[in-house]
């Protein structure tokens, strides 16, 4: 090996490790900024798909003027409750399913119970199949429009009130909300 090249070697490692450096805080900040953009990725990619029943983009403002009831057709509402798997509290819908008149208005409770010795808060997430459904399925009422706190062994009754929009298209038959219910006590 020559002087030269002894001399080189030094320098072109220092080169290399500058560009692995300068990759290595480029890749960094990259994966920062795509953390802080998927929130919203998110939600667009909701409204495109109707994954967790967010296509409207105002859900909860049903104008009951608006509303005829069509008695001719019979719509099946199915319940399902869920938790996330930090969530210790009992959560259930008082019916499993409702028949309802497109327009008419639906009324039924989940029941929540905490079986713990502590104070929890609650957010429930919606999510409505078939994804086509979703702009036709309306929470007038709805336990998940905030936060629920239940204290140590309380249980509370928490209405839900729908409407099955008369526009819902006729193939449509049967309509499944779910709830996922989360602990979020943490950021209360």
């Amino acid at each position: 090996m020559s002087e030269l090249d002894r001399e080189e070697k030094p320098e072109a490692i220092e080169r290399s490790t500058r560009r692995t450096l300068i990759r290595s805080i480029l890749v960094a900040c990259g994966m920062f900024a795509f953390g802080f953009a998927m929130v919203p990725l998110y939600n667009v990619f909701c409204q495109v798909t109707g994954l967790n029943g967010k296509t409207d983009p105002d859900p909860y403002m049903y104008k009951a003027e608006e509303a005829r009831v069509d008695t001719s057709r019979d719509i099946k509402v199915q319940f399902v409750a869920t938790k996330n798997a930090g969530m210790s509290w009992d959560f259930y819908p008082s019916t499993p399913q409702v028949t309802v008149h497109p327009g008419e208005p639906g009324l039924l409770n989940f029941v929540a119970k905490n079986p713990t010795g502590k104070t929890i808060v609650g957010q429930a997430i919606p999510s409505v199949t078939p994804f086509e459904a979703t702009n036709f399925l309306h929470k007038v009422e709805c336990f998940c429009f905030t936060t629920q706190t239940l204290e140590p062994w309380e249980e509370k009754v928490m209405p839900l009130r729908i409407i099955v929009d008369q526009a819902l298209p006729k193939h449509i038959k049967k309509l499944t909300l779910s709830y996922t219910l989360f602990d979020v006590t943490h950021l209360n």
